[in-house]
């Protein structure tokens, strides 16, 4: 067997016992090894296209070349080759066709994805996924809110931090920031699971987890407030609220004498800051001011 198949192999961790322990004794596996250990050091970028294993093992072959006509540099050649080949297995191994998708704070937008579904990503929103395996399992990370148009198909899986939310063909909406997670569902049926906590809704139905503290409510729209450019809330610490407006306007919110645990009902336009911040103080009798330098101090009561 060459050289290139008992690479190939060892990748894919096919050797026999023999053929490992040939492997493991030759000269060059201690550099195979490293190349391994730093391929999983890098991160691949969104838009990057690998090379081939021929590529990598021609380029691989020169730079090896070149070392034994050039002793002195040699060890510089073989750092360089060790990076050049590392970045191209990881690609290759690691990678997997990963497409990350993400908003940027007062942005938001619709991504359609490989089997047509529909993704709109809220503000300072990510999502990920494997374009390679799409057909086989629909399945994709949440980070951030999005509301979700599937199409029908194979069981698509919505996975974030504190739940897996688990349909065929629905439209619902995930939103999990920090302590907070919740799912709404506006058609179809919806399966989700959190820790010991699974439950099933229809439509109309709200799942949600604060603070480790799990509750059920009623929605009636036929999507999320935020398309409507509506930042809505029930019950939602007053802190949660102000992360919400800092993400849709890009600003810094300083909050002076007020307790953020301290729960608020209501909502916000994304169009009018002013009219913004007049809505989420008025009901809870605070006041604010604002700065030239996109900061805004919201003051409390003192005691």
């Amino acid at each position: 067997m060459d050289k290139e198949d008992l690479i190939k192999k060892w990748l894919n961790d096919e050797l026999t016992p023999v053929e490992k322990q040939t492997f493991e004794q030759g000269e060059d596996f201690a550099l195979h090894q490293t190349i391994i250990d730093s391929a999983k050091q890098f991160k691949a970028s969104n838009f990057s296209k690998p090379e081939t294993f021929k590529d990598l093992q021609f380029a691989y072959q020169s730079e090896k070349s070149k070392t034994k006509q050039l002793d002195w540099f040699k060890p510089l050649l073989r750092i360089a080759s060790v990076v050049v080949i590392a970045l191209g297995i990881y690609f290759t191994f690691f990678n997997n066709n990963l497409i990350v998708e993400q908003t940027l704070v007062s942005q938001q937008t619709t991504i359609e994805l490989p089997d047509h579904s529909k993704v709109t990503l809220n503000a300072d929103s990510e999502i990920k996924y494997s374009k390679a395996d799409w057909s086989d399992k629909r399945l994709l990370n949440l980070d951030g809110e999005a509301y979700f148009k599937v199409a029908k198909g194979n069981t698509f899986d919505v996975v974030t931090s504190q739940g897996v939310v688990t349909v065929v063909g629905t439209e619902f909406n995930v939103k999990q920031r920090n302590d907070y997670f919740e799912v709404q569902c506006f058609e179809g049926i919806v399966k989700v699971t959190s820790g010991d906590i699974s439950k099933t809704l229809l439509a109309g139905d709200t799942y949600r987890l604060l603070n480790n503290k799990f509750s059920q409510d009623k929605i009636t729209g036929l999507s999320p407030q935020w398309m409507q450019n509506i930042s809505t809330f029930k019950a939602i610490p007053f802190k949660a609220v102000i992360a919400e407006m800092e993400r849709r306007y890009d600003i810094k919110i300083i909050v002076k004498h007020l307790d953020g645990e301290r729960l608020f009902t209501g909502g916000f336009m994304h169009n009018d800051i002013e009219k913004a911040l007049f809505s989420i103080t008025q009901p809870m009798d605070l006041s604010y001011k604002t700065n030239a330098s996109k900061e805004v101090i919201i003051y409390g009561n003192k005691k």
